[in-house]
């Protein structure tokens, strides 16, 4: 199991370098690795005591040895590419069941299994005949073509429009994903209101939007959900999330990176070919000198060191909750085992017009009424994050994900209006459990449950994502478009790129950005 990354604070070693990072998430140290192997010098400055950003993993609970990827979670958008380029010793693990989906149907408790050979036969059981499996299996054989097609374009210079319409090739996928709403192809292909749920879901992963949007926004998300590694799998990492985040840092280092943490980046200035960057740190202050910056931070972070104009305030709309069990607890659909229930993502209170509903709720000032989630358990796929003694018991721990709570809804309180939603989101849990979960929960050193809870201004606080946006702004389509640049990952000056997940094909733990910003860099 990888160690915590508690990193000495280090003083750089030179005042001036080839390229200087701020940020030392794991977009910013893909793009560190990268540009150290290409022979330059490079710094990262991280202004937390340790690298990973969101993609860490910590021990969240007062002497428990659990190490729970605490932000991010699941990985479907990182290339093997980047694995292979930088030589990564990071590895992942395919869950055994895509998703379940408690229900009550004539009374009796029964639900929608993804996953394996039962596949068929649970939406038989649900549904009554094989016409929602058929539509089913045809709608997400065309999202594995569409997949195929898009996902090696993410580390490729942006395609045009047009140019990803002839890759994708396919004019009815191409209406369904960039022309109209993602709710009408819902609605067209599935008649069964969970089932739509289902499908819908995808589109509304820290997105707040309806499945109508005329925006298109969670067309954005949904096709981000559905391409990753060109198959639309989303993955369990081996040893949590911080294991990625030490095999990057540990690349860029071998490659000759320098990485300083406890070290904040508070202005750039630059000309175009020059640049100084102000950095803050327990030694004090210091100008550094660099040809270039690239900012693994938010659009409005880079702004504010720039001193440019912000872009539009992100709002996020998510509750992340940690938790800990000493069991998995029983289900009220017997015909289904936790093990396999949890193995993949629950889904709760997710079906399409409870998405609905909850979005209305939100969208009129209030906290959903039934608030949709989903959850999955790390440890059934990799145990790996569990202390030996942990595991031996049969703890595990359970990831929760809640929809369509935005940002607004915890201005006024957030430590009260936090709580009410958690025991609201809970609740809907317990609806389908033959015990709550609150009695499943482990204590922690000091008797306390393990369970946390973070809102979008939690999430800010943590980790200065503007309004807990977990994409740091609205995600984009994977095309140019009018002062996009070559990568996505250029700004109004030369030589300052974006390497966050704010760029174009941002967002999620990918390293696209970083990827895609070393090679801007490099002049590829």
């Amino acid at each position: 199991m990888p160690t915590d990354q508690t990193q000495t604070p280090g003083t750089p070693a030179h005042d001036s370098y080839d390229t200087v990072i701020v940020g030392g998430g794991h977009n910013g140290l893909v793009a560190a690795a990268y540009l150290a192997r290409a022979g330059q010098s490079v710094l990262v400055l991280e202004r937390l005591g340790s690298t990973g950003g969101a993609a860490v993993s910590t021990r969240p609970f007062d002497g428990i040895d659990a190490r729970l990827s605490r932000y991010s979670y699941l990985v479907s958008l990182l290339p093997q590419k980047i694995v292979r380029d930088l030589g990564l010793d990071f590895a992942v693990r395919k869950r055994t069941v895509s998703s379940y989906t408690p229900a009550v149907r004539g009374g009796r408790a029964t639900g929608l299994l993804v996953g394996g050979d039962s596949t068929r036969a649970s939406f038989a059981e649900l549904t009554g005949d094989d016409r929602e499996y058929d539509a089913w299996q045809r709608f997400y054989a065309t999202m594995q073509r569409v997949a195929e097609r898009v996902f090696p374009t993410l580390t490729e210079p942006l395609p045009t429009r047009d140019g990803l319409r002839a890759r994708i090739d396919d004019a009815d996928a191409w209406r369904t994903l960039f022309e109209e709403p993602i709710g009408v192809a819902v609605e067209e292909r599935f008649t069964d209101d969970l089932v739509r749920g289902v499908v819908l879901t995808d589109a509304l992963i820290g997105t707040f939007a309806d499945a109508h949007d005329p925006s298109l926004l969670q067309n954005r998300c949904f096709l981000y959900h559905v391409i990753g590694g060109g198959t639309g799998d989303w993955d369990v990492p081996v040893g949590g999330m911080g294991a990625l985040t030490d095999a990057l840092a540990g690349a860029a280092r071998a490659a000759g990176a320098e990485i300083r943490v406890l070290h904040e980046a508070t202005r750039i200035e630059t000309d175009g070919t020059h640049a100084e960057v102000t950095v803050r740190s327990p030694a004090g202050e210091r100008v550094l000198g660099a040809r270039r910056v690239l900012v693994n931070a938010s659009p409005q972070a880079l702004a504010a060191l720039l001193g440019d104009e912000p872009p539009a305030p992100a709002e996020g709309a998510q509750l992340k909750v940690n938790m800990l069990l000493t069991r998995l607890p029983k289900l009220r659909d017997h015909s289904v085992d936790p093990h396999r229930a949890f193995a993949g993502t629950f889904h709760i209170a997710e079906g399409y017009g409870q998405l609905a509903d909850a979005y209305r709720d939100a969208a009129a000032g209030r906290l959903p009424a039934a608030p949709p989630s989903e959850i999955y358990c790390h440890s059934l796929t990799d145990p790996s994050i569990l202390g030996p003694d942990l595991a031996a018991r049969g703890y595990q721990t359970l990831t929760l994900f809640g929809l369509h709570t935005p940002a607004r809804l915890f201005t006024a309180d957030n430590e009260a209006t936090r709580a009410a939603l958690l025991k609201a989101t809970l609740a809907e849990l317990d609806a389908h459990l033959e015990e709550p979960i609150t009695d499943c929960l482990a204590l922690d050193g000091n008797g306390e449950p393990c369970i946390e809870a973070k809102t979008p201004l939690d999430l800010e606080e943590d980790l200065r994502l503007p309004g807990g946006h977990i994409f740091h702004r609205d995600l984009s389509f994977p095309y140019a478009t009018e002062g996009t640049g070559r990568w996505g990952v250029e700004t109004a000056h030369a030589n300052v790129l974006l390497c966050g997940a704010g760029a174009v094909r941002g967002g999620g733990v990918s390293g696209v950005p970083g990827h895609n910003a070393a090679m801007a860099a490099l002049g590829r």
